[in-house]
């Protein structure tokens, strides 16, 4: 398995990591989190291109005060399930880790995926958004890299999930989510998208373009189960198109969130 410090610092080295989004990466023990989620080796991936789709569902008390959690459940394993029935899916790696840096599954194929249940998902914790998120962020770049040097061509799509603003991270800020972010979106390779669950009190959009994100990729549904499930099947219909071809990707990252 790969350094991802190494796959970080190769990136930095070519140009395709800022000053800014590196200096973002380079904060303690960010590659043993980072090796956490990288799983698969490109070796062991047949496809002849891949794309990697990666959330991080929000493990926070408020989802379960909020009574969210089913919902967050079913709005992931729906995702799961759109992917699995696409035309692409043998070229399809998948990564969940939540909000409090527990990692589900680190990059597999869809059928090794596991599906969110009352028992692998309990929302008790924190919301530390920004550090969670360069960890996250950081993981996709240094899989990416992987691939890349493996001569594979690769194109991610990732989700953030919250229901409240930053509260708990030490070591990042939004600036720092937001100089990364900016990196992958100069690539033409990626796509970030993030999911704001009404909290009713937090501008998630603000929360969310302080972090680099642009409007197109966010999604800020009401409190309602239904609501949130439609939000996270929007989702999936985006990266279902992102995953079926180059053009369709590039199409995709341009128009944002497509209808439900």
């Amino acid at each position: 398995m790969n350094d991802p410090k190494e796959l970080l610092k190769a990136s930095h080295e070519d140009g395709e990591l800022s000053d800014a989004a590196m200096a973002a990466l380079s904060v303690p023990d960010l590659g043993a989190q980072i090796q956490a989620g990288l799983g698969i080796r490109p070796d062991d991936v047949p496809a002849s291109e891949v794309v990697l789709v990666t959330m991080m569902p929000d493990d926070s008390g408020s989802i379960r005060f909020a009574a969210n959690s089913q919902a967050v459940r079913d709005g992931h394993n729906l995702v799961l399930d759109a992917l699995a029935a696409s035309k692409q899916e043998d070229g399809v790696l998948v990564h969940t880790r939540y909000l409090n840096g527990t990692v589900l599954f680190p990059y597999c194929a869809l059928a090794g995926a596991v599906r969110m249940d009352a028992g692998n998902y309990d929302p008790v914790g924190g919301t530390p958004l920004y550090d969670q998120s360069v960890v996250l962020l950081g993981t996709v770049l240094a899989k990416s890299r992987e691939f890349a040097e493996a001569g594979v061509p690769v194109r991610t799509v990732t989700l953030l999930i919250t229901d409240g603003a930053d509260e708990g991270s030490t070591r990042s800020r939004a600036r720092d989510v937001a100089a990364i972010v900016g990196d992958l979106r100069r690539a033409e390779r990626h796509i970030v998208a993030a999911l704001g669950l009404e909290d009713g009190s937090t501008d998630f959009r603000a929360v969310f373009r302080e972090m680099g994100i642009e409007d197109r990729w966010i999604l800020t549904p009401g409190a309602k189960a239904t609501e949130i499930r439609r939000a996270f099947a929007v989702f999936s219909q985006s990266a279902v198109r992102a995953s079926s071809s180059s053009g369709l990707f590039t199409g995709t990252a341009l128009g944002g969130f497509a209808a439900p």
